[in-house]
């Protein structure tokens, strides 16, 4: 397992054009396992989700990202596939729906590079958004 930095950008644009946005650089871990890169993270207030771990899977034609502590979820970006997943959070559970439209990671022997992906998010009677989530490893 390497230590690693991280550059976290996050952008989230309602379907009013309203855009919210984040950056969040912080420590995270990496390691190898099979045919998977993992990468891990704590999240913090700025996020939103303090108290939660974020784990990173990113294999061939898919990235999974899970997320365990104050809120739970998983979810899997595969490109032009639609996932649906239980979103449990302290104020409620909602059921959501993701479209990825891209993704991509290039990620060098020397563990640094790129995560970016851009989905659609469903959130049954609550909002829909088109969000962007990008990630730098240092």
């Amino acid at each position: 397992m390497k230590n690693v930095m991280l550059r976290i950008e996050g952008t989230q644009q309602s379907l009013d054009g309203e855009e919210n946005s984040i950056e969040l650089v912080t420590e995270g871990k990496l390691y190898q396992k099979e045919n998977a890169l993992y990468l891990v993270y704590e999240e913090s207030e700025i996020s939103g989700m303090e108290g939660c771990t974020t784990t990173l899977k990113v294999a061939k034609d898919k990235i999974s990202m899970r997320r365990f502590g104050t809120a739970h979820s998983e979810i899997i970006f595969e490109k032009g596939k639609r996932f649906s997943t239980r979103y449990q959070t302290p104020y409620g559970d909602f059921d959501m729906e993701i479209i990825t439209k891209e993704m991509e990671a290039s990620i060098s022997d020397l563990n640094k590079g790129d995560i970016s992906i851009e989905y659609n998010v469903s959130l049954r009677g609550v909002m829909e958004s088109l969000n962007t989530l990008n990630i730098r490893i240092m």
